[in-house]
């Protein structure tokens, strides 16, 4: 509890300068800080520009890839069944030939792939038409696997509005063409954490472009996107 007298520490009060110049070289620190803060989510939105579709205009592309987004008592959360529902969408529409799913796999009492891929098949995708990445840990990891793992080059890349940004640059970055299908979703707490989140994101993914890291685990070439009836 703060008695009377209280006072912030020493350490923590913020001195503010006391000349007009001082100030005004303040306010053009905070300004650059919030312009180089915004700088790499200004990156994102012109390199996706161009590349957003709906499901109803998406170019007919072989692949779909479905990032994760949690797991709510082993079952796809609201948001990742909204992804799911668009690709199970897209495949009854012809769009699509072939769904990747790719998620989080790191314990045995999570499973998103597997989630995903029952998630798909109750809703009329085939069991032989979903591919399933199980080291998806995050969205370069799944973008690179994709390239490198699956051998895609061109996809469509499935996620909630205030993340495929992010993701199509990624795999651009990685090596895959794509176009992006924003899915619609409740504007609740989730959605409002996820976009403050994307602020923090873009300035990883900037990193990640720039130096391009191996994925947490890579693993041999999987033949699962091959040609097949």
């Amino acid at each position: 509890m703060k008695g009377p007298g209280w006072k912030w520490p020493r350490w923590l009060r913020v001195r503010l300068p006391r000349t007009r110049r001082g100030q005004r070289r303040a306010v053009q620190v905070f300004m650059a800080c919030c312009v180089v803060a915004l700088l790499p989510a200004t990156w994102l939105f012109v390199t996706a520009e161009g590349r957003l579709r709906t499901t109803a205009d998406v170019p007919r592309t072989r692949v779909a890839v479905v990032f994760g987004a949690g797991l709510w008592d082993g079952e796809p959360s609201p948001y990742l069944a909204h992804r799911l529902d668009a690709a199970a969408e897209l495949y009854e529409a012809g769009r699509i030939e072939v769904v990747l799913v790719t998620g989080d796999n790191s314990r045995e009492d999570y499973d998103e792939p597997n989630a995903m891929r029952a998630y798909l098949t109750e809703r009329g995708v085939p069991g032989r038409r979903i591919v399933s990445d199980y080291a998806g840990f995050d969205t370069w990891d799944s973008c690179v696997r994709a390239k490198k793992v699956f051998g895609v080059d061109r996809a469509v890349l499935i996620s909630q509005g205030f993340h495929i940004r992010r993701a199509v640059a990624l795999c651009r970055a990685a090596g895959v063409s794509s176009y992006g299908v924003g899915v619609d979703a409740k504007h609740d707490v989730t959605w409002y954490y996820g976009g403050a989140r994307e602020l923090f994101a873009a300035g990883k993914a900037v990193l990640e472009v720039a130096f391009q890291p191996d994925p947490r685990f890579l693993g041999p070439r999987e033949p699962g996107l091959a040609p097949g009836p």
